[in-house]
């Protein structure tokens, strides 16, 4: 909203030498948020002066183009009183005009420095000025001609432009429409300084009689109120005086005619949007109805629009002539040759009118009024304001005329505790204050109870319970004097089980030399072939965004993988000579159980109901996901640097059950995206809990990475349920380790953790360790089988064990090794 700060000073009686920036500061600590503070004239330098066309000589050019050769009275501002002799290729113009003028040696917006020049055969010194050359409009077609009365040749032409004025520009809240007139932000001004308001709504008006404009509502819900006033004899040739054009202008409007530029006006300054037909096209009653379907309508817009059963519209015996509060109709618009006015001042449902400007993705400056709520009561009073300027600047006369339809709604009524404001804002207010200050802000107070009785004024349909009377008298005191206090943390709370083992994992990833990065977890069909997944693989079905942010990525994430890869990528390709990356992050899969229920939000829903809402939700289980590429350790002194490789991935995963004490299962695994010989599946008891190896070369090449590269992906909600949530302290034992190395041949597809696993469960208690420390293949075993070399460590808590001890806890474990998977003891 942009005010001029001259118009806020005619209805409130600001303290004489208050600087614009001090007004703004207090408007805005009272909710109204200062946008910008403007000066129009600041950027023009110079003498910009009112000057009388005296004689104007059209002159035709080679080029088709005719100026105009013209000496202009400009008084003593040139110096020597003499006649102004200046070039102007505007036409809309002549002799005796007050127009703008800019001599030599001012500078226009833009800084374009004026100066006496030869052109068209004549020196022009000066300007001739348009709305656009001075930075006020867009309008080139023509020049700025003022009113016979503006002033005297050689005056300083600023005031009579409005550019002497300061405008101040707000943002309004949605819940604050009554800060959208003069009306509204005077008021708040008053509030702010104490100082005494002029309400401009105030005025007597005639009362209704059944003599004016017939009106029929059908829906008294959709507009209670409908007012009428008719205006005949008007002059549509009539100017729009200086003074009501600039302040439109100045609050951010264009001028076009005195009948539009006067409905414009009162909306700025009252508020209430009104509009203005044509009264000599009207046919029969103005019948406010909702739209019939199939009806259609040409708006001032000039857009032929379908019209829905919902939509609140003014009709004649025509058909429909405007949608109501949001525009008007092409076929009953004041024109240039309209001389009977009918003036509607209605107020209109705010709901109503928002979905109607939704639906036709229509937007006007009534709509945005209408469809925030507006003062219901000052119909009459706008109606009046208007045909009051139409007939004072274009002639005719008032008909007598009153059609008033429809009474205002009434406002709720609050009851609210002395205590409660001061309750809210922790200050000392005391009930004497409540009172005044909801009264100061127009409400009616009733304070003979215990409890107040609030009855807010009518431009203020954003007061509905007690809390918004507290944020009324919060403001008025001054949210500076709102002390901050911390609130008191509860005792006896601190992280959760799974906060406390999400840190410990990431502790241990950065220890491992692991850099956390974060991605988008969205996916689309490009990154599913990138990583190779069958047709039929589970993580193809994702689920589907509504509102994605790329269309090419409309999918949430069923594996973390791809950002991690696209990171690993970015970095290596920047000069980065290895990486170590991680993310942890949830993945979405789909439960196919049907859309969600779609519930009211005036009730909380049962529990079974929750649940059916917890039922569509997809499952979203926390994953892990690291990738390793490039070296892993660097070169140096020490010797060549290494390449990471399929055992680090793994060596991770082994690293993160063991920090959480967790017993994992490694075996051979064939799964995409990664290796087919290069791959682990990992496995907690009798769960999944993931993958680890190299990456399949394909992949490698798809996501622009060195081949080797090495990944891992786990359920992080698998792992930190088999946790243990405080991990034993290792325990020594004094006594001797006596150690065992068995070799044992078994089938080359035989999985080494097979091999262990027999073996620890044959040694017994007294097994300590076990450790593969060697895999050979070669000549010294047959075809298709391979030998794997263990060592294994033995110890008891209470006594040294013997040699036939040791010996028998290894030939039992080789017993059980060859059981369990054909081992032969080489």
């Amino acid at each position: 909203m942009r005010t001029p700060v001259s118009w806020i000073r005619e209805y409130v009686d600001l303290p004489t030498g208050l600087a614009t920036e001090d007004l703004a500061r207090r408007l805005t600590a009272l909710g109204l948020k200062l946008e910008a503070i403007e000066r129009p004239g600041a950027d023009i330098r110079g003498p910009l002066v009112l000057g009388r066309v005296l004689t104007l000589e059209p002159e035709p050019q080679k080029n088709g183009k005719t100026i105009n050769w013209c000496t202009v009275d400009v008084g003593a501002a040139n110096g020597t009183g003499e006649p102004q002799g200046i070039v102007c290729g505007a036409h809309n113009f002549a002799v005796g005009d007050l127009v703008v003028v800019i001599l030599p040696g001012g500078v226009l917006p833009g800084d374009f420095a004026i100066s006496a020049r030869k052109t068209y055969g004549h020196v022009s010194a000066g300007m001739i000025c348009s709305m656009a050359e001075l930075d006020l409009g867009d309008d080139h077609d023509g020049i700025i001609v003022l009113p016979a009365d503006a002033g005297d040749p050689g005056d300083d032409a600023r005031p009579a432009l409005g550019l002497d004025e300061e405008v101040i520009e707000f943002e309004i809240n949605p819940d604050r429409a009554y800060a959208l007139s003069l009306r509204g932000v005077a008021r708040e001004a008053a509030l702010g300084f104490d100082a005494t308001y002029t309400d401009p709504a105030l005025r007597d008006v005639p009362l209704a009689n059944d003599q004016g404009q017939p009106v029929v509502v059908e829906d008294p819900v959709g507009c209670p109120v409908f007012v009428a006033r008719t205006v005949t004899g008007f002059d549509p040739a009539a100017p729009t005086p200086e003074w009501l054009a600039t302040r439109v202008r100045l609050a951010g409007m264009r001028p076009i005619s005195l009948a539009v530029d006067v409905t414009n006006y009162v909306m700025l300054e009252l508020g209430r949007p009104i509009h203005g037909y044509d009264g000599d096209k009207l046919r029969g009653p103005l019948v406010v109805r909702r739209a019939r379907e199939g009806e259609r309508l040409t708006t001032l817009d000039g857009t032929d629009r379908v019209l829905s059963g919902e939509d609140l519209v003014v009709a004649d015996d025509s058909g429909v002539i405007g949608l109501g509060g949001v525009m008007g109709g092409a076929d009953t618009e004041m024109s240039e040759t309209t001389t009977t006015v009918v003036i509607e001042a209605a107020h209109w449902e705010p709901v109503a009118m928002f979905r109607t400007g939704k639906r036709h993705r229509l937007t006007s400056e009534a709509g945005k009024r209408n469809e925030r709520g507006v003062d219901p009561t000052i119909c009459e009073a706008a109606a009046d304001r208007v045909a009051e300027l139409l007939t004072t600047y274009g002639g005719g006369v008032v008909d007598p005329g009153v059609t008033v339809v429809g009474t205002p709604p009434s406002q709720p009524t609050i009851t609210v505790s002395r205590e409660l404001p001061g309750q809210v804002a922790g200050l000392p207010i005391d009930g004497g204050r409540v009172v005044s200050c909801l009264r100061a802000i127009g409400a009616e107070v009733d304070e003979a109870a215990e409890l107040l009785t609030v009855v807010p004024p009518p431009w203020r349909p954003d007061l509905t319970d007690p809390y918004d009377l507290v944020e009324e008298v919060v403001r008025l005191v001054g949210y500076d004097q709102v002390p901050s206090v911390l609130p008191t943390p509860p005792g006896g709370r601190g992280l959760t089980r799974e906060q406390r083992l999400r840190r410990r994992i990431g502790r241990t990833l950065a220890r491992l030399g692991c850099v956390e990065v974060v991605t988008f977890p969205f996916l689309g069909d490009d990154t599913f072939a990138a990583l190779g997944l069958p047709d039929d693989d589970p993580r193809r079905h994702a689920v589907r965004l509504a509102n994605p942010i790329s269309a090419e990525k409309p999918f949430f994430a069923t594996t973390l993988l791809p950002g991690v890869l696209d990171a690993a990528a970015r970095n290596l390709g920047r000069g980065a000579a290895g990486v170590s990356l991680f993310e942890t992050g949830t993945v979405a899969f789909p439960v196919d159980r049907g859309p969600a229920p779609v519930y009211g939000v005036d009730w909380r829903p049962s529990e079974a109901e929750l649940g059916k809402l917890f039922e569509a939700i997809p499952e979203q289980p926390l994953h892990l996901v690291a990738v390793l590429s490039g070296e892993l350790e660097p070169q140096g002194w020490w010797g060549p640097s290494r390449l990471a490789d399929w055992s680090d991935a793994i060596e991770i995963v082994r690293s993160l059950a063991a920090e959480l004490g967790v017993s994992v299962l490694v075996e051979p695994a064939t799964r995409m995206p990664w290796h087919p010989s290069r791959c682990a599946r990992v496995t907690v008891g009798d769960g999944e809990l993931g993958h680890a190896g190299e990456l399949h070369p394909r992949v490698c090449q798809a996501y622009g990475l060195p081949r080797g590269t090495a990944a891992l992906e786990i359920d992080l909600d698998l792992l930190i349920r088999h946790a243990v949530d405080t991990p034993r302290a290792p325990s020594f034992s004094s006594q001797p380790l006596a150690k065992e190395d068995v070799a044992l041949v078994v089938d080359a597809d035989v999985a080494a953790s097979d091999v262990e696993a027999a073996l620890r469960e044959g040694a017994g208690d007294l097994l300590e360790s076990v450790r593969l420390f060697d895999v050979y293949t070669g000549s010294q075993v047959p075809p298709g089988r391979k030998s794997l070399a263990f060592h294994l460590h033995f110890r008891a808590p209470d006594r040294t064990l013997t040699e036939a001890e040791t010996g028998a806890a290894r030939d039992a474990a080789v017993a059980a090794a060859a059981a369990a998977v054909g081992a032969i003891q080489r």
